[in-house]
């Protein structure tokens, strides 16, 4: 260190190690190493040599000291030979006892109901976009919504082909109509002569975009036992009253709108107005301040009274019953435009994964350097399956487990779960060739999601809809070997170091913990923690 020691000290000082830090050395520091490393016989003076090992030297210590713009060691998944002291832990996760587990709310299951009011304040629509489980978390919403506005629910919109990219199967089908006679949703009758203004006829627009509406929530939902079930927590209706059903309801933006004097201040007066309005709640709902009477009604609308169809739970039962017992629903995401809309950058995959991300991509580009750490190290990057393997058997899931793959079209990297975990299944292989082209992918996901509820144990290794929707369900029926894999401690036990065995170790603590205190096993709203 020259700025402590002075050039003729380091001269008559001992042969000893010597640290050099680059950023404290002289201007000409090549002569100062030349003459130092002469001193003490390191190597024989040659300048031309000398400066070539020197600046070699200097390029190494910064490539060893500047941060890495790799993720992850490549060698984080080496696992060395056990040690003769060690132990094989030979029962999972699911054999450690639980301390805390979530279960529905009292005062929705043995509350005494408020009664409904007499008189309603209009009508609302609630239009769903999306996903499946997204649109479903979005009904669940409205629900709440219409019961605190004290409304009358009029069956949602399900917008299936703004996400599927599909047409409903009823337009289809449909040869041009002019006109569709107004009636019940089960007898619609087309009129293409009728011009009676006075007549009960819609126009043809309005009447596929109605059919579409109703086809998109009875696709997946049986309609009859929604409304049942939705008897004395509020008033659902198939079709509005006639006198307003030749014109779409108005939009009202509730995107700002969180909590509920908002929507008491700002969406009931135009309710009151228009009587017949549509909304799509906004995704980050405030619904702790909520009267409970209302989010009573949003969870016995989310919870309960959404049953599937009649024809797609018996797909559901003929697809849980050609798996093999006891399984494993695993809810793998690592599909192309996921990986793409996380930003997140990943080493070693395959040319037809990076060129399927790439086209995903558009303009979200990944995060490089320190900010791809960051990014990382808070839980934003979904696992790989080579990755979601290791931590499986950190959690000690046996490799012949049969594990059920909930999962969408085009998921990436599959061998490397599959090399370890080779019992695995998915809908195209237990479904026939017909009966799964002919699905749209809503039913599809309903399917995943059937299956997903009904399995012995359910590890998501992500906190989507989808993953919240089946854990609250699981919580409702009583299964409780529900997990979400940590992305978050994983980065971060990576980042530290932790490889091989340690890394199994310290994976197996945080899990562990994870599932001793039930966290994220179910929505809060309507469950409450139940400790041991």
């Amino acid at each position: 260190n020259t700025s402590r020691r002075s050039f003729s000290e380091i001269q008559h000082a001992k042969p000893q190690t010597v640290l050099l830090n680059p950023n404290l050395l002289p201007r000409n520091s090549h002569q100062f190493i030349m003459h130092f490393f002469k001193l003490h016989n390191m190597f024989p003076v040659k300048p031309v040599f000398s400066i070539v090992v020197f600046f070699l030297s200097l390029l190494l210590v910064v490539i060893l000291l500047s941060p890495s713009t790799t993720p992850f060691p490549v060698n984080y998944f080496y696992i060395a030979p056990p040690s003769s002291s060690s132990t094989q832990r030979k029962s999972d996760i699911w054999s450690v006892p639980r301390l805390v587990e979530w279960r529905p709310c009292k005062w929705w299951i043995q509350g005494h109901l408020t009664p409904l009011p007499k008189l309603s304040n209009g009508f609302i629509r609630v239009d769903c976009y999306g996903g499946l489980n997204q649109m479903r978390r979005d009904l669940c919403d409205g629900i709440g919504v219409a019961r605190l506005l004290n409304a009358t629910l009029v069956l949602p919109k399900f917008e299936v082909a703004a996400y599927w990219n599909e047409s409903s199967a009823i337009i289809t089908s449909v040869a041009s109509p002019s006109m569709i006679t107004f009636g019940h949703p089960s007898s619609y009758a087309f009129n293409t002569a009728s011009s009676d203004p006075k007549s009960s006829a819609f126009p043809a627009d309005l009447a596929l975009s109605f059919i579409c509406q109703y086809s998109g929530f009875a696709d997946v939902f049986d309609v009859d036992y929604f409304i049942q079930e939705m008897k004395n927590y509020i008033t659902v209706l198939k079709t509005v009253p006639e006198e307003i059903a030749l014109r779409e309801p108005v939009r009202v933006d509730c995107s700002k709108r969180k909590g509920h004097f908002d929507y008491i201040e700002s969406v009931l007066p135009l309710l009151l107005e228009h009587r017949y309005i549509s909304i799509t709640p906004a995704a980050s709902q405030r619904r702790d301040r909520y009267p409970l009477y209302a989010k009573a009604a949003l969870c016995q609308g989310c919870y309960k009274a959404l049953r599937l169809t009649e024809s797609l739970e018996k797909k559901g039962s003929e697809l849980l019953d050609a798996i093999p017992k006891p399984f494993l629903s695993l809810h793998l995401r690592f599909e192309p435009d996921m990986v793409a809309y996380s930003q997140c950058e990943y080493q070693s995959l395959s040319a037809a994964s990076r060129k399927a991300i790439s086209s995903a991509q558009g303009d979200r580009k990944p995060w490089t350097g320190e900010m791809a750490h960051i990014w990382r190290s808070r839980g934003k990057c979904p696992p790989t399956p080579n990755e979601t393997a290791f931590i499986l058997k950190a959690l000690a899931i046996p490799t012949n487990t049969t594990i059920y793959l909930a999962a969408g079209d085009g998921l990436m990297e599959i061998d490397g779960l599959t090399s370890v975990y080779t019992n695995v299944y998915t809908k195209s292989s237990l479904l026939s060739g017909q009966d799964f082209t002919s699905m749209h992918g809503n039913t599809k996901a309903a399917l995943d999601y059937y299956v997903s509820v009904n399995s012995d144990s359910y590890v998501a290794t992500y906190f989507g809809n989808m993953d919240k929707m089946v854990s609250a369900m699981r919580t409702f029926k009583g299964l409780f070997k529900t997990l979400f894999l940590s992305r978050r401690a994983f980065a971060e036990l990576i980042s530290q170091g932790y490889v091989g065995v340690n890394l199994l170790e310290a994976l197996w603590k945080v899990h562990r913990d994870d599932f001793i205190l039930g966290r994220g096993s179910a929505l809060p709203d309507c469950f409450c923690e139940w400790k041991l």
